[in-house]
């Protein structure tokens, strides 16, 4: 704190009643084991059910993250009916569905698949009654098969290539000219097949 020039002198008052405007965290104890507590009657209540809910495996956002492999929101609607597995009976199963998400990648796609038909090997629907399993109740020794209630974890499926020397193709190869060739091409794809169908139009006319 400076003092310069002609001003008045500083005098600050920190006297104000600072006690009633602190923060205390005295009940950090007692709050953990509350919450420890409700986890564990949670899990009691869930039974046999996994603790989580089965999410997909993304790949973080951004250039900087994107090597990193992590559980999203939910499954895309494709992935589930490739998995043969319905929207509504996903949610009966512990599966999140996210209509919202799309497929940017077969790879992606492909791996996401697998874990939900991964998921339903595993999986074991008990009755509600015992005497009368309905339509995709779990039967026979799958009720007496031990169960694990730790959901399925993400796994990187991506393994890294040994280090080689560049060959010379790829040395030739322009990387920057192809990308704007096919973006050229893509863009101009409509226009040229309109004009074709002009062109061949107009031949047809002429042989007439």
């Amino acid at each position: 704190m400076g003092f310069a020039h002609n001003n008045v002198l500083h005098n600050n008052h920190f006297r104000k009643d600072w006690q009633s405007r602190v923060r205390t965290w005295f009940d950090q104890p007692g709050r953990k084991l509350r919450r420890r507590n409700a986890r564990k009657a949670k899990a009691a209540t869930l039974g046999v059910r996994p603790l989580t809910l089965l999410r997909p495996a993304v790949r973080a956002q951004t250039v900087r993250y994107n090597r990193k492999v992590r559980e999203g929101r939910g499954f895309t609607l494709t992935e589930l009916k490739e998995a043969g597995i319905g929207r509504k009976e996903a949610k009966s199963f512990g599966i999140v569905v996210d209509h919202r998400r799309t497929n940017l990648s077969e790879e992606g796609k492909k791996v996401n698949v697998e874990r939900l038909k991964a998921y339903k090997a595993k999986l074991i629907v008990f009755p509600r009654k015992a005497g009368k399993p309905k339509k995709g109740d779990s039967t026979g020794d799958d009720l007496t098969a031990a169960t694990t209630r730790q959901n399925l974890t993400v796994v990187d499926v991506y393994t890294p290539e040994a280090p080689r020397k560049i060959t010379q193709e790829e040395r030739d190869f322009k990387a920057f000219r192809t990308l704007r060739e096919a973006r050229s091409n893509a863009r101009y794809d409509g226009v040229r097949k309109i004009r074709a169908a002009k062109k061949e139009e107009e031949e047809a006319n002429k042989k007439k």
